[in-house]
């Protein structure tokens, strides 16, 4: 599946926005996560997962970065996630299904977040591209 140049100019526009709140993006999204999937929670042990912990604001961010890679890169996104693949397929061990459930509660944040700019248009194509990322994210499982 790939994107358009239609696709690809939403994301890229709406990216610019997205990145001034990366951190708090990424925080509310994996809130979202765990409070509508807590099983999702099982590959987190270590963590405080207490709303707004140090290391859910952590790797939050670091969340948003990986997908703020992937729009730098998306005409490569596989290239660009390669690692991060290979990181939660051999070594965290992450079901597939979660990247799907952290798609959509990233979604979700966005429509929330910014309802101006999240027209059906920027919604179907953020989709599809968080699917392409998920995809990527999930090519070393096989």
């Amino acid at each position: 599946m790939s994107l358009t140049k239609t696709e690809r100019t939403i994301i890229v526009s709406m990216w610019a926005k997205i990145s001034t709140q990366a951190d708090t993006i990424g925080t509310e999204t994996l809130e979202r996560l765990f409070l509508s999937h807590p099983q999702t929670k099982t590959y987190f042990p270590h963590f405080d997962l207490h709303p707004g912990s140090a290391q859910l604001r952590a790797h939050g961010s670091k969340v948003v970065a990986a997908v703020g890679d992937a729009v730098k890169s998306i005409d490569n996104i596989g290239g660009a996630l390669s690692k991060l693949s290979e990181l939660h397929a051999y070594i965290l061990r992450v079901d597939p299904v979660n990247f799907k459930l952290l798609s959509h509660c990233l979604l979700v944040t966005l429509a929330a977040r910014f309802p101006a700019d999240f027209t059906a248009e920027a919604h179907a194509a953020w989709d599809k591209f968080l699917s392409v990322v998920s995809s990527v994210l999930t090519e070393k499982y096989r």
